[in-house]
């Protein structure tokens, strides 16, 4: 299965890249997504997440062809 992962903001600055793509097989949550792409890098704190535009927790399960989205919360006034 191809999943898109999209990162934003200070995320994205973070890791120096606005993107991914991930080919795996199996069942796969957020979370282990995150670890097959950044083993050594833990998940920031309070972190959203999105799979296909709607907000879902880390445990959520991905399928072929979604998109993941990691953004930090967002403030303001």
């Amino acid at each position: 299965m191809t999943i898109q992962i999209k990162y934003f903001a200070s995320l994205r600055d973070r890791l120096g890249r606005a993107e991914d793509q991930l080919d795996a097989s199996g069942e796969l949550s957020v979370a282990a997504v995150w670890q097959r792409l950044w083993p050594d890098t833990p998940l920031p704190r309070n972190t959203l997440t999105a799979v296909n535009l709607e907000y879902v927790g880390l445990e959520q399960a991905v399928r072929d062809g979604d998109e993941v989205a990691f953004f930090p919360p967002v403030t303001g006034g």
